[in-house]
């Protein structure tokens, strides 16, 4: 990928439209033309969208909120990758200048069955929502505040589930595995709260609960291939699918006593 601060470029785009979750869905294709490579691919979305609003066409509907990179709405699939090729970023953080002039970019939503359609690039990621529903909290009194430093936490489980917490539920895990899991978006729940005492009382029924909940979404088995990471813009560790399963094994046994 190229391009320069400051230069035009003129693209093609093949967008994925879709009215409704029951609609087959087409690809159609759409001039970008005079897109400065300092925008961002979501603000070039917006150019898009602006031309066809005059026009008196549809708007290529796509899920945004914060454009900072930090919440993760913003999921689609560019060119096959999730939030595209670039490591560690968001759409709403790729800057055009990542392209090249009379570049053809193709622009899908996230692929999964837990993920249904709901219209052209925006997905239904409320089964994220059920999975934390399910055990991603600590539901124990812990009383008020306590002074700094009152409850010692290891320095390496500290920096491992602040790490885990950096998790955005974006859903580009999913939609870069083969089979759909959301075992890295489980995983790094798991490892947040399982890492640090507030979280050990609920510690096996939450693994347990939010495991079967994932399953009943539909979410596919990881098949340990480390796409999910790789597509991460937080870099979640691949680590933490290891964790998940020692710790759901470790419940399991403990659940047959």
């Amino acid at each position: 990928m190229g391009g320069t601060n400051g230069k035009k470029l003129n693209l093609k785009l093949k967008v994925w439209r879709q009215k409704n979750s029951k609609d087959a869905g087409h690809f159609e294709e759409y001039d970008a033309k005079d897109i400065s490579t300092d925008c961002s691919f979501l603000e070039m979305l917006d150019i898009v969208n602006n031309k066809l609003i005059v026009e008196g066409k549809d708007p290529i509907a796509f899920d945004h909120d914060c454009r900072e990179g930090i919440c993760g709405s913003c999921g689609m699939t560019i060119n096959g990758n999730p939030h595209g090729a670039d490591r560690g970023t968001t759409a709403c953080q790729l800057h055009m200048r990542r392209f090249n002039d009379g570049e053809t970019i193709v622009i899908e939503p996230f692929r999964a069955k837990a993920f249904p359609v709901l219209k052209d690039l925006t997905v239904d990621r409320s089964a994220f929502d059920k999975i934390i529903q399910s055990g991603g909290f600590v539901s124990v009194n812990t009383g008020s505040a306590p002074d700094a430093n009152a409850q010692l936490v290891p320095k390496e489980k500290a920096d491992l589930a602040f790490h885990a917490a950096t998790c955005i539920g974006c859903g580009a895990c999913v939609a870069a595995c083969a089979n759909s899991s959301a075992m890295l978006f489980t995983s790094a729940k798991i490892s947040h709260l399982g890492l640090l005492p507030q979280g050990e009382p609920e510690r096996d029924r939450r693994v347990l609960k939010m495991m079967e909940t994932m399953e009943e979404a539909g979410f596919g088995n990881c098949s340990n291939t480390g796409a999910c990471s790789l597509a991460c813009p937080k870099d979640i560790k691949f680590e933490n699918i290891a964790n998940l399963n020692a710790e759901f094994l470790r419940a399991s046994i403990r659940s047959r006593d």
